[in-house]
C-alpha cells in the first residue's frame, strides 16, 4: 500500500468519519498521507506538539504511561480501523501519553491545520466529531471504573467483554471465541495488574466456566462472564 486511499467506505469505516458526507471523505483523502512504521517505533512522546493524528490501516500501536522509574501503563492498543491522536490536534495541547509500534504498522497521518480548517467550514461535520469525542470519554470513564471499583476477577472479565463488544456491538451473543493478539504482561497493563495476577484471574475465570482456552482460541461463555463482571452486592 502506497497509494491514499480515496474509497468513502474505507474512510467511513473509523468512527470518527462514519457521518462525514462522500465529498468531505473525498476530502479527507486529499489532506492524508500514507506511513509506515517498523517494530518498536517511537511514533511520538508526552509533551510532543500534537500537530497530526493517525489512522490505522494495519499492525498495532500502543499508546502508554511512564513512571520516572520505568513502570509503563498501557492506556489502549489500537489496530487496524482505529484512530489515535486527535486529542492533542483538537485541543492544542501536546500529547498526554507515549505512542509506539508494537507490530510493523502502516496507517495515514492527517495533519492539524488541514483537518481543522476542514471541519470548521462545515458545523455538521464538526458535531460529528464532538459526539465521537464525547463516545470516547464515556469509554474512558468505563475503563476508570473498571480499576478503580473491580477486583481483579471482575476487572478481567470486563475486559473480555469490552473486547466482544468491538466486535458483536452491544448485543453479544450466548457464547463467542476470540483469538486475542494481546499477551497477558498486555493486559496486565492495561488493567493496572501485574502479569501473575492476571493469570490466576484468568485461570479462576476457567475455573468458573467463564472461559475455556483451546489451542490460542478463547471460548467465552458471555452470561458467567457478565455475572463475575458485575456481581451482586452482598
Amino acid at each position: 500500500m502506497t497509494e491514499i486511499n480515496r474509497s468513502p467506505a474505507f474512510w467511513r469505516s473509523f468512527p470518527i468519519f462514519e457521518e462525514f458526507d462522500k465529498e468531505t471523505l473525498c476530502e479527507l483523502a486529499d489532506i492524508a498521507s500514507y506511513r509506515k512504521w517498523p517494530a518498536g517505533t517511537v511514533i511520538f512522546q508526552r509533551g510532543d506538539e500534537g500537530n497530526y493524528m493517525i489512522v490505522v490501516v494495519s499492525g498495532r500501536i500502543k499508546l502508554s504511561l511512564f513512571t520516572p522509574q520505568g513502570r509503563e501503563l498501557m492506556l489502549r492498543q489500537h489496530e487496524a480501523g482505529a484512530l489515535f491522536g486527535e486529542m492533542a490536534v483538537l485541543d492544542d495541547q501536546p500529547r498526554s501519553a507515549d505512542a509506539a509500534a508494537v507490530t510493523a504498522a502502516e496507517g495515514y497521518v492527517i495533519g492539524k491545520k488541514a483537518f481543522l480548517d476542514l471541519i470548521t467550514q462545515k458545523p455538521r461535520i464538526a458535531e460529528a466529531v464532538i459526539r465521537f469525542l464525547c463516545a470516547q470519554l464515556r469509554d474512558t470513564t468505563d475503563r476508570l471504573e473498571t480499576i478503580a471499583l473491580y477486583d481483579l476477577n471482575a476487572r478481567v472479565a470486563r475486559f473480555f467483554l469490552a473486547t466482544l463488544r468491538q466486535i458483536h456491538g452491544n448485543e453479544l451473543p450466548a457464547s463467542a471465541n476470540l483469538r486475542l493478539t494481546l499477551s497477558q504482561t498486555d493486559i496486565a497493563a492495561i488493567l493496572g495488574a501485574s502479569r501473575p495476577k492476571v493469570n490466576r484471574a484468568i485461570l479462576w475465570l476457567e475455573e468458573h466456566g467463564a472461559l475455556k482456552r483451546t489451542d490460542g482460541i478463547v471460548s467465552c461463555n458471555v452470561g458467567r462472564l457478565l455475572m463475575i463482571a458485575d456481581p451482586p452486592e452482598d
